[in-house]
């Protein structure tokens, strides 16, 4: 049997490429391990999709002062020896990473030991950790064809982003069921990424009011950020994380706010979902989300707002756009040439095994 390690962590978007693999990885006789961090979130999701999972020693290489910098360094080296004690009691025949911090030692301690890599980077730049890893990878596959020129050539390949098929097949009448809204008026999806997001919360509720005399709003508000204050308010449903359900309440969407986040976004252009996106400021990251939702504005799949310049009146003026416009909207997306991204990664994993 063929063997192969997945790695990648930090947040969900380094992890649901990874379990959207699975079914055709199992279809071609793959044995699957997942390795992470201790305690991320890639060992919840890795766990509840049934794979065997081993955590290793993780840092965090920040682009900002911080003490904790002096001493991270030694946990990736206590990660990086941990994973090559890892692969030599597994003997995968490839790896394949999804990015984030933990994913940096075992891609470097995969090539140590002969064992093929392959690094996925979703953004439309590559971040630090892809930057650490891909020369120590086989071939690097990337979401968008403007990342090509940022890679190495000769060992890139443009793949689009593995996108989990059940999302695909959403059932709007279970999504019903599942959040007790009506349908009666359009449903606004609100989505602020695993760790959810502040300034999109906050703004939401400042104006549900107003939202709520023409849409039904279900709210993904991240962990911790339930809103004491609007629990059992007719028309608005909130919950910190969805997972088995998130088809279903695709299925039953008209439109959505979302983060910028590159697997998101991608799986919103599967959907054919008319989308605003409001990527992370650059205060607040390196920017990889603007430049994805720039990307996305420009091929009018959806439209961007920018947080900083932001206001709840313009916010609410952008949503009644967006849903006056949606069909425009689903026109371009339905256009777009997307890619199989699934059988071509897992084409390439298997070529390798072998």
């Amino acid at each position: 049997m063929k063997k192969i390690i997945l790695t990648g962590g930090g947040t969900a978007g380094h992890v649901t490429p990874n379990i959207a693999l699975l079914p055709l990885l199992k279809e071609r006789g793959f044995d699957i391990t997942y390795v992470g961090s201790y305690e991320g979130i890639e060992k919840t999701l890795a766990t509840e999709a049934g794979l065997t999972y081993y955590g290793i020693s993780s840092g965090k290489l920040r682009r900002y002062f911080d003490w904790k910098n002096f001493t991270d360094p030694f946990r990736v080296l206590k990660g990086y020896k941990q994973a090559k004690r890892l692969m030599k009691k597994e003997k995968p025949n490839v790896v394949f990473s999804k990015g984030g911090f933990v994913s940096v030692p075992i891609v470097m301690a995969a090539k140590r030991l002969g064992i093929p890599a392959v690094i996925h980077e979703s953004d439309l730049t590559p971040g630090l950790a892809n930057k650490l890893a891909i020369p120590h990878a086989s071939k690097v596959c990337c979401n968008f064809p403007e990342t090509m020129k940022y890679l190495p050539e000769g060992k890139s390949l443009l793949t689009g982003s593995p996108i989990r098929q059940e999302l695909l097949h959403g059932d709007a009448e279970k999504g019903k069921a599942f959040c007790g809204l009506t349908h009666e008026k359009p449903i606004l999806l609100v989505i602020g990424g695993s760790i959810g997001s502040i300034a999109i919360n906050n703004a939401i509720r400042g104006i549900l009011p107003e939202l709520l005399t023409q849409f039904e709003v279900i709210h993904i508000c991240g962990a911790g950020n339930l809103s004491k204050e609007h629990v059992g308010v007719a028309g608005y449903c909130q919950y910190e994380y969805v997972r088995e359900e998130l088809a279903d309440l695709f299925a039953l969407a008209d439109i959505v706010v979302s983060r910028a986040g590159a697997n998101t976004i991608c799986e919103l252009l599967a959907l054919k979902m008319p989308s605003i996106l409001i990527p992370l400021p650059a205060s607040a990251s390196r920017g990889d989300q603007i430049l994805n939702a720039n990307s996305f504005e420009k091929q009018g799949f959806a439209m961007k707002v920018d947080q900083d310049t932001m206001t709840e009146k313009s916010l609410l003026a952008a949503i009644k756009d967006l849903y006056a416009n949606r069909e425009k909207y689903r026109d371009a997306m339905n256009a777009s040439k997307q890619l199989d991204s699934v059988k071509t990664i897992v084409d390439l994993l298997d070529e390798l095994a072998r």
